[in-house]
């Protein structure tokens, strides 16, 4: 399989060898290696603190409904409802990626994602003083909806930035390596607002953190967002851009170059149908949705539902950084798309398993009719759930996400030339992880909550806990073949510069 896409092959050794002129300062292989950590833990901090905060919301979902929907509506509808709104942060994140993309190739990759943190931080706090339904009606979920929009906005800026800033450090035969780390973030920020949620929660009784409680995970983004922001500051630009910038071969028209040009428009298509479509939904299902899934179907109590995800995740995230290495070796394809076809063909044995040791549902509550004589459900609870199986099963699902994530940043990277980098890449990676992988929570659960409803003994009513899974696993598996048919292997080229 080649190193690199063949119609590039002789733009890249011209580009290589007109810059054995230029200064060592500005070629990327000669960046010392302590420069490349300080650029990577600070544009890893960052974007860790800008994944908590757009994951808070969703984690906290199911609380978050009632106080966003009203009180009195019933449970799933309300958690459809804060399942919805956490999903429109998503469908603008290619807006989002289009806007500051194309600042990051005029301007700098440097200053855009230090506005993209300020306004996600900015949002994030002020969810945590929204007043609830009951106080101000409709306008609660309106406002929380603009907030999440401009979330959706500020993150579809962050992750192409964080990205091109860290490769464009990188030497070119560490690229899969170095930019891993840059991978490891969004889970780390998963891991960081469930354990703050858990120990608010853990803080406090069940009474108090549903009514205001909910909100100190909000409000704390304040302290980091401001501690982000110093460390951010101090970075310079990139040196690929910076030379770009002074030689005066930056784009003024990142849109037009990306998406018209016919060669880089297949490239974005194929980068988008055939790996970050696939990404998003294996992403969000092994992880994001089964965490929801554990505590809203198998009824875990919150806390061990995130004991199990948290240590799977932990144990699982030194395998973004080893798979970005082995990348460089191997090749990112054979990975990524291994990763992918293992998700299509595992995912629903593996949520059967966590279903089978979650043990029987028994009622805490017992059922009661309200003053309409409707009846009302009691309230349930995971009998005997067995916790080291479980974990061990979630880390499977992880598992497949560190083989698709690891590598995929330095694949988009060398997808691109410099001058469009920022705005090629950010766009198919924000359709793919957010609007097909962002809706995975919603969609299944909309599917699972529809298959419950049908008649009595059909098959989608047996199977109703998990017919959600039949969205993620189709698009895995449609991105697996469209990836091995059409995506070429890129790995340690010379970052071309125009």
């Amino acid at each position: 399989m080649p190193s690199q896409l063949p119609h590039r092959a002789p733009a890249t050794e011209t580009r290589a060898a007109g810059a054995a002129s230029a200064p060592a300062a500005h070629d990327n292989n000669d960046v010392p290696v302590g420069k490349i950590w300080q650029v990577i833990s600070a544009s890893s901090v960052g974007t860790v603190i800008e994944w908590y905060d757009f994951y808070i919301f969703g984690s906290l979902a199911a609380i978050i409904g009632p106080v966003l929907f009203g009180s009195e509506g019933k449970p799933e509808d309300t958690l459809l409802g804060a399942l919805a709104v956490f999903g429109a942060g998503f469908v603008v994140r290619p807006f989002g990626a289009v806007f500051f993309g194309r600042i990051g190739d005029m301007i700098g990759r440097k200053y855009t994602f230090l506005l993209t943190l300020l306004i996600m931080g900015g949002a994030t706090v002020v969810t945590g003083l929204i007043p609830s339904y009951d106080s101000i009606g409709v306008a609660a979920p309106l406002i929380v909806l603009v907030l999440r929009l401009l979330q959706g906005l500020a993150l579809g800026g962050e992750y192409g930035g964080a990205a091109t800033y860290v490769a464009e450090y990188s030497p070119d035969k560490k690229r899969g390596y170095f930019t891993s780390y840059i991978q490891i973030t969004a889970t780390a920020g998963l891991i960081l607002s469930i354990l703050v949620i858990v120990l608010t929660k853990k803080s406090m009784s069940d009474a108090a953190f549903k009514d205001w409680g909910w909100r100190v995970p909000f409000l704390l983004s304040s302290a980091l967002i401001v501690a982000s922001y110093y460390i951010r500051r101090r970075l310079h630009e990139s040196p690929l851009f910076a030379k770009a910038k002074a030689e005066g071969r930056t784009s003024q028209h990142p849109l037009r170059e990306s998406f018209l040009n016919p060669v880089n428009r297949r490239l974005v298509l194929i980068a988008l149908f055939g790996a970050t479509m696939g990404q998003g939904v294996v992403f969000y299902t092994s992880q994001f949705y089964a965490y929801s899934f554990m505590q809203n179907t198998l009824k875990l109590d919150l806390i061990d539902a995130s004991i199990v995800l948290v240590v799977a995740m932990v144990l699982a995230t030194p395998l973004f950084v080893y798979f970005g290495a082995l990348s460089d070796r191997i090749g990112r394809k054979r990975i990524i798309m291994t990763g992918m076809l293992c998700a299509a063909l595992f995912t629903v044995p593996l949520f059967y398993g966590l279903q089978a040791y979650a043990g029987p549902l028994t009622e805490v509550t017992p059922a009661t009719v309200d003053a309409a004589g409707n009846t009302v459900a009691g309230v349930q609870k995971a009998l005997t759930p067995n916790l080291p199986m479980m974990t061990a099963l979630t880390f499977c699902l992880v598992l497949f996400v560190t083989m698709v994530y690891g590598p995929i940043a330095a694949y988009l990277v060398e997808l691109f030339p410099t001058k469009v980098r920022y705005t090629s890449l950010s766009v198919p990676y924000h359709i793919g992880n957010g609007v097909f992988g962002g809706f995975v929570p919603l969609v299944a659960t909309w599917i699972a909550v529809w298959a419950k409803a049908q008649p009595e003994g059909s098959f989608f009513q047996q199977h109703a806990a998990l017919s959600g899974l039949l969205y993620p696993v189709i698009i895995a598996l449609a991105c697996w073949i469209i990836g091995t048919a059409l995506m070429k292997d890129v790995r340690g080229v010379k970052l071309i510069q125009e």
